[in-house]
Parts: C-alpha cells; structure tokens; sequence
C-alpha cells in the first residue's frame, strides 16, 4: 500500500462524494471519536473489560480504516505528504530504537 496512492483516493472520493473536508477542528474530534470506538473493541474483546452482547460484532478492522480515513483526510487538508513523513519517521526510529528494543529484557 502506498501512502500517496490512498491519500489521493481520499482526496478523489472527498470530491465526488463528500462535497469538502470538514475543517482540520472536526477532523481531530472525528478522529478521536473513532480512536475511541478502537480502544473499545480492545478493551472488550483483548482487554480485562467483558464485551457487551451490542459490541460482539464491531468490525475492528472497519473501526482502524475509520481512524486512518480520517488521517489521511487531516494529511491532505494540512499539506502534509503522509509518505514522506512515514518513511522519514520509520528511519528515525530504526536508527534510534534498534538496540534499545533488542536489549529490553522486558520483550524477551
């Protein structure tokens, strides 16, 4: 999956479909609304907390792609290339977290 390739879809579908962005405010209360209903399915289904007979078929799947949806609309309308900074990111941490992790007695 290419980041540039799925932001674009958004942005595409964004134009055919949603008329325009919510403001960048909407989209983070969106996007928090959605992380919630993640850390729901979680803390019910992998968590101590029992799952209610109405989250048994909560698609957590569907819930992460809501979260990243919104992501990608909040890279778009900020200018962010969510690529560029994915990968600058994903090398930062590589460099920085590489011996730390291995030498975590914690993880093994």
């Amino acid at each position: 999956m290419s980041i540039t390739a799925e932001q674009q879809k958004v942005d595409t579908w964004i134009k055919e479909h949603g008329v325009r962005y919510f403001n960048e405010l909407t989209n983070m209360a969106q996007l928090t609304e959605e992380v919630g209903e993640v850390a729901r399915i979680i803390a019910r289904r992998y968590g101590e907390q029992s799952e209610k007979e109405s989250d048994k078929n909560k698609d957590l799947g569907e819930e992460l792609a809501d979260v990243l949806f919104v992501v990608l609309c909040l890279a778009n309308q900020t200018g962010v290339d969510l690529q560029q900074a994915f990968d600058k990111k994903l090398e930062l941490k590589t460099k920085r977290d590489h011996d730390r992790h291995q030498n975590n007695k914690k993880l093994k």
